[in-house]
This record gives C-alpha cells, structure tokens and sequence, in this order.
C-alpha cells in the first residue's frame, strides 16, 4: 500500500478496478477535486502504484492491493472509505454471490456505486435495500450510460408528453477506443441468447446482436456521425425505463459497433447462438478482444442518442430524440460520468435517499454539464415537425438555427412560400481534365469574376436556382431520410449529397456526409470534400462554396453575397 499526498478529512473513495478501463477514467474524472481521497485498488499493487503516480490532480490518492474474491471485511475496514465503487466486472459473471462488495459495504457503513450492465445484476440489487436502509446508506447499482443516462434524458424529452409508446437508443463508440475484456467477455456471454424485454407492453424474449436499426447522431448545430449500424445489446433499461414510465410499450437499446464489417460478422456469429448452431460465443472472447484493439479504422468520434415516440395532450403523435456527440478520448468518459457526478452531488450537500436500487432517478441531464463543459460534447433535442410555418433549415437546425447571424436567418426565411434574392459573386473552375467532367455533367457555370448572381428559393425544400450571368445552376435541399436522416440532403441532377448543418463561430457550415448517384450510395472515402459555408459580412449574407475531390483537387468554388430581392 502506498500513498500521495495528505488525506485530510477528505471523502474517501474506494475505487476497485480503480486502473482498469472504466476505473481509470472515474479516478481521472475526480482527480482534480481537492475535497476527495481517492483509493486506487486492484489485485496488483504494482500497477495501482503506477496509476497513482501519473494520476495527476488535487485530490489526495492512495495505492492499494484489492482482491474482491477473497474475505472483504478486514480489507475495507483498513481502508475505511466513505464510499466504495465497482468498476471491474463482468457484472453477468460474479457467480452465487453476486453482491458480496455491496453487502460488505453496508456492514462497513459505506455507499456503495457500481458500473454494472448486467440487467439480472443491476435489477437484483433490490434485494438489498432493507439492509442499507436500516445502516443508512445508500446502494446503487448501474451508475453509467445505462440506465442512468437514458433515464434522464427519457424524463428530458418526455416532459410534457402525457403518453410515451416506444423507447429506442444506442451509444456507438469511437473505433479507436480502448474497449475492456470484461465487456467483451459481457457482450460474447449474452450474444444470442434469450433475454427479457419490453415489447407490446409486456415482457417479451429477445436475443441481443439479432435485431439491428439504423440511426444517424446529429446534435443539432453539430457536426453528424457516420449512420450507423445498431444491434440490440443487453442493458438493465430492457425492463428498468417501464419503472419510469410504466405504459411504455416496446425499449429497444443498442451499441454501434465499427468498424461496421466487424459488427455484422459479430451479427452473423449472434445468429448461430440463436438458431442453436452455438452454444455460446463465451469462448470467442479472447479472439474478439484482440481484434478489437488491433482492427480499428474510422474517425475517432463517438456518441449516444435517445429516441422517444409519444402522444401530446391533443393526441398528436410527436417524434422527439437526443443527441450526443463525443470527439477524440473524450468519449469513453461518459460511462464513469454518472458516478462522478453524483460523488459531485453529495460533495454539495445533496445525498441520495439511503436504500439499494438500480439508479434511474438519481441525475437529470444538467447534472451533466459541469463534467461536459471543457470537453469535446455536443448535445442537443430533436423534434420532428412537419409545420408549415418552419423553413428546412428551421427544422434540421432547431435550437441552434437562433444563433445563426441575422442576414443568414433572414436569407432562409425567403422561402416561405417562394423568395428571391440578388447578389454578385465569382467562380473559380478547376483546370484538371476531372473538373472539367463534372462540372460539364453537373452544369457549374464557367469562370467569372464579380457577376450578377440571382436565387430563388421554395418553401418544403429549399430550391436553389442560380443565375450567374445568364449561366444557371439549379439544386434541390430537402430534409435527408434515411441514411441522410437529420441532414440537409442536396441533389445536382443524378448526384445527392447529405449535407450536415454546422453552426460554427458565427458561421453556417456545410460538410459531405454522404452521396449517392441514382440514388445508389457511393464510397464515403471518395467524396468531395472543401470548405463551405454561409456567413454574415457588411451586414448581408455571403455564400463561399468549394466542391474538391481528395484525389483530383479542386472542381469547383464560387463565392459572394446576396441580398433579399
């Protein structure tokens, strides 16, 4: 055992797994808070040893040896934490006494967290709650993404809706993140095997990794992820969000597993539990560990969404869903944020009800925004509304379309029903034989400098007819459906591209996220690329298109200002 820095009176936190995966980046989390003790532990003392000493923070950090299989009542009374938290794992596999650190806990007289994804797990916690309560502690089991985090932004969209039907939502990891064993060997355990959820109001059998949908994440204003390839998973919040609202009928939830290739062999394997081919995927584990950390391409981006469908007070069906998106490291964060914020909470005087139960009520989504501020997240609320008097760029941008500059709202609001509008603006032409094709193909018009530029627009979709000087380039935006869902689909003749809307340092953003010939999807490696956008300058709005391609170069830019004709 050893030890950095004074204790103090400090709140002691007792981290088991404190190295690991999630464990490492819960002590990274609190680290900086001068008002903790944090107790890195594990079966190795070496290792927590050299955790701790490049854990760099405030708070107060000690080393220690931990084996949760052997007697725990002499180990947690030498370190006496206010509060101990299981972050090893796998949850599903703790054997015939699952809850022996939690029970141990409670005889110590501290709370007790855990990360616990296991639904039969974080359900069975329950079990518990006559001890805690008579010891006064509190005991909460399935402190992370599920059900914690979905929870709270089911009760968020929810709010005013006095019936919710259907509950879909999925997290899809960076392809570059660091993915534990245990989850792996979690994943590879229930992989087509029966497992209870709701459906048609009632408990139902499914098999995880056989049901699959397509979803696309998309924080309003915020750059889109890559649609995505879900599978069903086994989370607690199968069963767990009809507690929290009961006439529920059907909660999907699943993970976006990429490199896609992997996921749908992962998929293929699923199915052979399933139809009995397999007893079990268990032994694969090890296999699909590996590959996992070595077969990784993709952009390292990550996110979450929650999808509700429900019934206003007037009957109409409403379709509202929320969207999280994480760059770089700082996506695998979020499972060990919920822990974080609620030890954040009790450091403010705000303690939880004493008892054991699975954690559904226990953060809202501003909880989170101390822990997302200062780092890579974007969030955001959807509503799909179809109502006249909204523009297209009203509806994909949503909350986010009101910090756009005047001269760029006011631009948009032509088309309602038809508008046009004048400028002057020039065209630059790339000079390879490529550019000269597709610009001849798609009819971008010559070269020019300081012309006349005309546009009209329509209202349901945004028909961009431009006149540069007698040339006329003609395209359609419409909101994008499915593999362009939540972006702005754009049509040149026979070529769409799917558009997402990015409200950046006072400008509008307009970046590839897809494109198709005929409706065809073609390769997302090979599509343009350049930098366009709208913005606002002298009090009018300006336009600046560039159409490359990343092995030709430049086909095509044009740029200038318009005013309302």
């Amino acid at each position: 055992m050893s030890e950095s820095l004074s204790a103090g009176p400090r709140l002691r936190i007792l981290i088991v797994g404190g190295y690991g995966v999630f464990g490492g980046r819960l002590a990274e989390l609190l680290a900086d808070e001068p008002r903790l003790h944090l107790i890195i532990a594990g079966r190795s003392q070496a290792r927590a040893d050299a955790f701790c000493a490049g854990l760099a923070g405030r708070a107060s950090r000690l080393a220690a040896a931990f084996d949760r299989d052997a007697p725990l009542g002499a180990q947690l009374a030498a370190l006496a934490p206010n509060i101990v938290v299981d972050a090893t794992g796998p949850f599903q596999a703790y054997g015939a006494q699952p809850y022996r650190l939690a029970e141990a806990a409670i005889e110590q007289g501290a709370a007790y967290l855990d990360l616990a994804d296991g639904a039969d797990f974080v359900r069975g916690i329950g079990a518990l709650d006559e001890r805690a309560r008579r010891r006064g502690v509190t005991v909460l089991s399935g402190v992370s993404s599920f059900p914690v985090l979905t929870a709270a932004a089911l009760r968020h969209l929810a709010r005013d809706l006095p019936l919710v039907r259907i509950l879909r939502a999925g997290i899809a990891p960076s392809p570059h993140a660091v993915v534990g064993e245990n989850v792996i060997r979690a994943i590879a355990a229930y992989a087509g095997q029966p497992v209870a959820a709701i459906r048609g109001a009632r408990r139902a059998v499914v098999q995880p990794l056989t049901e699959t949908l397509r979803r696309t994440i998309a924080p309003p204003g915020a750059l889109a992820l890559p649609n995505t390839l879900f599978s069903l998973v086994e989370v607690p919040d199968l069963l767990l969000l009809a507690d929290v609202r009961p006439e529920i009928q059907e909660i999907w939830i699943g993970a976006g597993l990429r490199p896609e290739i992997l996921h749908r062999i992962l998929i293929g394997l699923a199915f052979l539990v399933r139809w009995k081919i397999l007893p079990s995927l268990a032994p694969l584990a090890g296999l699909m560990h590996r590959a996992s950390r070595h077969l990784r391409w993709g952009a390292h981006r990550g996110g979450m969404f929650v999808e509700i469908l429900g019934e206003r007070q007037d009957g109409t069906n409403v379709r509202r869903s929320w969207h999280l998106s994480a760059e770089g490291d700082d996506g695998p964060y979020i499972p060990a944020m919920a822990i974080a914020a609620l030890i954040q909470k009790r450091l403010d005087g705000n303690l939880p009800d004493p008892g054991a139960r699975p954690a559904l009520r226990e953060l809202e989504l501003a909880d989170y925004d101390r822990l997302f501020a200062g780092r890579a997240f974007k969030a955001g609320v959807r509503e799909e509304d179809e109502s006249a008097d909204r523009s297209l760029y009203e509806r994909l941008l949503g909350e986010t379309y009101a910090r756009l500059p005047a001269p760029i709202q006011a631009l948009h609001q032509l088309a309602k029903p038809v508008g046009l509008a004048r400028g002057r603006g020039s065209v630059e032409r790339g000079r390879g034989i490529f550019a000269r094709l597709v610009a001849a193909l798609v009819g971008f018009p010559p070269a020019a400098a300081d012309v006349p530029v005309e546009v009209r627009f329509t209202l349901t979709s945004e028909v961009w007819e431009r006149n540069f000087a007698g040339r006329r380039l003609r395209s359609v935006q419409s909101e994008g459906r499915g593999a362009f869902s939540y972006l702005a689909s754009e049509r040149f003749g026979p070529l769409s591209f799917g558009l997402s809307l990015v409200v950046e340092n006072e400008r509008l953003r307009l970046v590839v996220r897809g494109w198709r010939i005929f409706g065809l999807p073609l390769p997302a490696f090979l599509a343009p690329t350049g930098d366009t956008y709208e913005h606002a300058a002298d009090g009018r709005f300006n336009f600046h298109v560039e159409i490359a391609h990343p092995l030709f170069g430049l086909i095509v830019r044009y740029k200038g200002w318009l005013e309302p004709a």
